[in-house]
């Protein structure tokens, strides 16, 4: 057996299948779509070569620029509420009264689509009805704003379902991660006189960066493309005040049946996104292996 495995031929006949399959689903998908960039195209007639316009296009388009704004906005979001979800995390792993009840009750979004969820936040934000804003007029405040209406606010309002949506998988990562922590390091350092506080930032912390930084980065790349929830929500709108540039590329190729220039979008979000993916990576790496 030994001898089968350790045949070339053999290992590279395993792997051909998922080479292909890759290559497939997604090697072939992206040249295709730097391919339909260089290409005036309203994905019907017949496409017309018009070489790098496309990207020049892109680069000069303000709006581009803005939806990108809007995808490192939510990026950055999404980077500070690992704080608070890592703050959960350790708390349920304190062994508190509650805490598996409360760790299913944080999986419940998990389990929603993101259409669904999208449908629920906007009942949440009805200006008339909505619970949000009875709750705010119960309060005192009259006149309450229309959270999805208003160009200043809309962005921010979808933060909050969005980052709500993805608390439950963040948590049981870190969860996961600091159960993994053996209860000895953890005793030995209350035996030397370490509070609750300091357990938690200077050993478990340390302990699990590497998780951290596996969360920032999937944190991070995972809003620069994300799209669903704010399509169903907005639609990229009150006038492009909620456009991000997956949404701002769906808009311009299914909606403007402007495949080629659409494609280009694309091109670019891919390419912005590896460009940020191995900015993260250098900044994160360390020779440092910590090992319990």
């Amino acid at each position: 057996m030994n001898k089968v495995m350790s045949n070339k031929f053999v290992i590279a006949l395993y792997v051909l299948p998922s080479l292909l399959l890759i290559g497939l689903l997604i090697f072939i998908p992206l040249l295709l779509s730097g391919y339909y960039g260089l290409m005036d195209w309203d994905g019907i007639s017949a496409m017309k070569f018009i070489g790098m316009d496309n990207y020049i296009n892109v680069i000069q388009d303000d709006k581009f620029w803005d939806s990108a704004l809007h995808s490192f906005l939510l990026a950055l979001f999404s980077t500070l509420s690992l704080i608070i979800y890592l703050a959960i995390s350790l708390i349920l792993v304190s062994k508190i009264k509650g805490a598996d009840l409360l760790r299913k009750i944080y999986l419940i979004p998990m389990l929603l689509s993101s259409v669904a969820i999208a449908q629920l936040w906007i009942k949440v934000y009805n200006p008339n009805n909505g619970i949000l804003n009875s709750v705010l007029i119960g309060i005192g405040i009259d006149n309450p704003p229309s959270w999805l209406a208003e160009p200043t606010l809309v962005l921010y309002a979808i933060f909050i379902p969005i980052l709500w949506q993805y608390a439950g998988f963040y948590i049981l990562i870190y969860y996961a991660a600091l159960k993994n922590i053996p209860d000895s390091i953890i005793e030995a350092a209350r035996i030397d006189g370490a509070s609750a506080m300091q357990i938690a930032y200077k050993i478990k912390l340390p302990l699990i960066m590497g998780v951290v930084k596996v969360t920032v980065v999937l944190a991070i790349v995972g809003s620069l493309k994300y799209f669903d929830l704010i399509y169903v929500m907005t639609g990229g709108g009150p006038n492009g005040a909620s456009e991000v540039m997956a949404s701002y590329m769906y808009k311009l190729a299914f909606s403007n049946y402007e495949f080629g220039y659409g494609s280009a979008v694309g091109f670019m979000l891919l390419l912005i996104t590896l460009v940020v993916t191995l900015i993260i990576r250098k900044l994160t790496e360390s020779d440092e292996n910590i090992q319990y």
